[in-house]
């Protein structure tokens, strides 16, 4: 769910799963499988084919269950259910406990490549960015929130150095309803990208699309849902977009794993729990040269993976996991 407008260039093929192969170099593709972000079904189909008994498919968009209508019946062994993935060892009920969790956190091309959803900079369309096409949207928050807060958003999920000029300009141009004003807002008030570098808007969306739809918070609860439903020996396979979200999966698999920093004589070395990740992947993973060719999209996705153990899954406690000041606090 978070990636950059700029990560999923025109033309991209959205049914291509980003670094599968690299996932199924990695993991034993037995028992039932969750992909958390169904999309355009690339990971499960991927996953059924490579030998697993059974995929459950979760997605909070509806769009992504109406473009699977014409082939997810010749799969089986394949259940599609709505809902998020903060909730999905709840959503696998009776399915569970589960073999192995696929996450592919990123706006997906069939979300950018409609411009009525109004998630691209590349056209315009209603300020929506609304992944599961409810709630309030980003013409919600861009006409309402005061100029503090959307700085602070533009900033801490963007971040974006010139937050408080584009917080400020956006202020000014009120009331926006499409995506081309919002554009033209931000070009106004910052230089012109030089050949090669991501598009003046490209922050400022990101920013907008993660609030709206509470990504970081999803990101997190999914790891913790992931960790209460796999059996042990299970598989957690992460993939980013970008610095925020690895980040923040760096972190938990790093916490999960009973790291903690070392004592010196100033400071008496942590205890930690029982560990309930191993890593499989020491350091993130990242597209080959052959996967960036068939797949512009990959260029900026890392690969994470870790394996259950036997250890109790923790409480929450998301201290330290480098999670934005915003993460949890109304924006609207």
């Amino acid at each position: 769910m978070i990636a950059a407008a700029s990560d999923h260039p025109e033309g991209a093929a959205p049914h291509l799963p980003v670094l599968i192969d690299a996932i199924l170099e990695r993991v034993e593709c037995t028992g039932t499988w969750l992909d958390g972000t169904f999309g355009a079904g690339g990971y499960a189909r991927a996953l059924l084919d490579a030998g697993a008994t059974s995929v459950i498919g979760i997605d909070r968009d509806p769009l992504a269950f109406e473009m699977a209508a014409p082939w997810a019946d010749t799969y089986d062994r394949l259940t599609l259910i709505p809902g998020v993935f903060s909730q999905l060892d709840i959503l696998a009920g009776d399915h569970g406990p589960l073999s192995g969790v696929v996450l592919d956190l990123g706006v997906s091309s069939m979300q950018l490549d409609r411009a009525e959803r109004g998630f691209s900079f590349l056209r315009d369309g209603p300020l929506d960015m609304r992944m599961g096409q409810d709630g309030p949207s980003a013409a919600d928050l861009i006409n309402t929130a005061s100029e503090d807060v959307l700085a602070d958003i533009l900033f801490q999920y963007g971040e974006e150095r010139a937050s408080r000029r584009i917080a400020k300009a956006i202020i000014a141009a009120r009331p926006l309803s499409t995506t081309g004003q919002l554009v033209t807002a931000i070009e106004g008030v910052l230089p012109k990208g030089k050949p090669g570098q991501s598009h003046q808007a490209t922050r400022s969306f990101q920013a907008i699309r993660i609030a709206i739809n509470d990504e970081l918070g999803e990101v997190i609860g999914g790891l913790e849902a992931a960790e209460r439903a796999l059996a042990p020996g299970g598989y957690l396979a992460v993939v980013t977009f970008h610095s925020l979200e690895d980040r923040v999966v760096k972190k938990f698999f790093a916490s999960r794993a009973g790291r903690s920093g070392g004592g010196n004589r100033y400071a008496p070395e942590t205890k930690t729990e029982a560990a309930t990740f191993e890593p499989v992947t020491k350091r993130a993973v990242v597209a080959d040269a052959d996967e960036l060719a068939r797949n512009p999209r990959s260029r900026s996705a890392k690969l994470r993976i870790g394996r259950r153990t036997q250890a109790p899954a923790r409480a929450p406690d998301r201290a330290g996991l480098g999670l934005p000041k915003l993460v949890g606090r109304s924006v609207l």
